[in-house]
Order: C-alpha cells, then sequence, then structure tokens
C-alpha cells in the first residue's frame, strides 16, 4: 500500500472541497444555513491532514522495524523516526529530489525503497560510498583495501533467549556500533540474485568484494548472518533514499528503548 500517495490524494481532495467552499458555496448559502455534511467533514479535516501530509512528507517520517536484520541496534517491534530532509528535499510519492543538501556517510542507518520492488521500505546500515571497494571475506569487512577494526564484546543473547551470537563493536566512520555474527552460518553469500551491476560484484567461497557504482550505495544489515542486504541484491541508487533514521520513539514490549539510537 503506497500510504504517501493515499495521503496526497486525501489532502487534495479535502483542499479542493475546502477552496471550492470558501470560494463558491459558503457565498451561496442563505445566512445561518447549514453547510452539508460532506462539505463540513472535508473542510474541517484539509488542514489535520495537510499539516500530516507536510510532516511525513519533508521533516519526519515513523515506521516500524519488520525483521531481525539490523539486531542489536534495532529489535523486531522499534518504531523509529526517520529524517526525511538530511539527504536532500525530495518530492513527495515520485521521489524526485530537487534539493541537495548532505549525503549518505559510512555507517549510517538509512531507510530506502527496496530496489527489487520500491513499494517496500527497507532499513540497513551504509557501509559503501559511491566508487568504494567493498569486501566481505571470511566474515571480516573491508573497504577500499582496509579492514574495518572490530573490538570483541560480551555475547548477544537474543530476546528470545534460545541462543547467544558473537558481538563485535565496530567503527565506520566516524560512528560507531555493534554487530553480531552466528559461528555456524557460512561466510559465503547464498541466494544471490540477478540485479543491475551484477557485474561489479565478485563472489567467492569468503564472500563477496564489489566495486560501488557512482549514485549507488552498499548497504549490510548489523545482524550480518541474517541480513538479506547489498551482498545478496545489489546496490541501493541515490533515487530510493527516504532518510536517515535517528530515534525510537516507542516498543511496546520495551519502554526502556524509547529515545534510544541517535
Amino acid at each position: 500500500m503506497n500510504f504517501a500517495l493515499i495521503l496526497f490524494l486525501l489532502t487534495v481532495a479535502t483542499g479542493a472541497i475546502w477552496l471550492l467552499d470558501v470560494m463558491v458555496m459558503k457565498k451561496r448559502r442563505r445566512p445561518g444555513a447549514k453547510e452539508p455534511w460532506w462539505v463540513e467533514y472535508g473542510a474541517s479535516f484539509f488542514p489535520v491532514i495537510l499539516v500530516v501530509f507536510l510532516l511525513r512528507s519533508f521533516l519526519v517520517e515513523p515506521f516500524k522495524i519488520p525483521s531481525g536484520s539490523m539486531i542489536p541496534t534495532l529489535l523486531v517491534g522499534d518504531f523509529i523516526l526517520v529524517n526525511k530532509y538530511t539527504y536532500g528535499i525530495r518530492l513527495p510519492v515520485i521521489n524526485k529530489k530537487v534539493l541537495q543538501l548532505n549525503t549518505p556517510r559510512r555507517g549510517d542507518v538509512m531507510v530506502f525503497r527496496w530496489p527489487e520492488d520500491p513499494s517496500l521500505d527497507y532499513i540497513k546500515r551504509v557501509v559503501g560510498l559511491p566508487g568504494d571497494k567493498v569486501a566481505w571475506q571470511n566474515k571480516r569487512l573491508f573497504i577500499n583495501g582496509s579492514e574495518v577494526a572490530v573490538v570483541r564484546q560480551p555475547d548477544y543473547l537474543h530476546p528470545d533467549r534460545l541462543y547467544y551470537s558473537f558481538q563485535y563493536q565496530e567503527k565506520l566512520g566516524d560512528i560507531e556500533h555493534k554487530i553480531i555474527l552466528d559461528k555456524d552460518a557460512p561466510a559465503f553469500v547464498t541466494q544471490v540474485m540477478q540485479f543491475p551491476g551484477r557485474d561489479k560484484c565478485i563472489y567467492n567461497s569468503s564472500g563477496v568484494i564489489c566495486e560501488v557504482p557512482e549514485g549507488h550505495y552498499f548497504v549490510m544489515g548489523d545482524n550480518r548472518d541474517a541480513s538479506s542486504d547489498s551482498r545478496v541484491w545489489g546496490f541501493v541508487p541515490d533515487q530510493n533514499i527516504v532518510g536517515k533514521a535517528f530515534l525510537i520513539w516507542f516498543n511496546f514490549g520495551d519502554l526502556k528503548r524509547i529515545g534510544s539510537f541517535h
């Protein structure tokens, strides 16, 4: 469901009713006459819908985390806020950039439209920038020939308390975050899809090595062995970017998570 399109159509419809009432119908009504119900509701809802549409389109948009691919940073059930303007102003619905501001940095947690199906929103961490050479070999990350340093942390106990994963502190650019790895998961990438730029990636028994095309980004989940990401379905084009995730504003199962993740 394209909620942005639905909200846009509601804004246009209620705005048209409000304008029709102000410009035409109100002048024709007799003093004290009650306005039709559809005018009453349409005109009264218009400012509310307009404010929601503008806030959601240009400032912040809420999302719910549906999977565990970003554990331990984000958990299933986290409700997050996404900054819609930090990477540039885009027209709603068509997502066309009209004003360039900042560009994604290594380490940013980014929401984007999945290249394989733009009706779906995905969230991953930016690992490779345009022109970078990204290598994931034997569960170690290399960028432009340099290994990304990690520091071992206490093992991560999954919320369902069924098993532990190895946990590490990783630093991409100036952003520090935690990742998890499962010792029993294979190093090589499974179920690789055919995607634009597939020829820029080399797959082997140790993982994958990719050169990121201009105007694209290489993204990965923090739950490295349980994330379908650029290793599987390719690069994220700039026009698919939605915004930068920055805050957990609610979690029904754990209220202590509110306000965390920046």
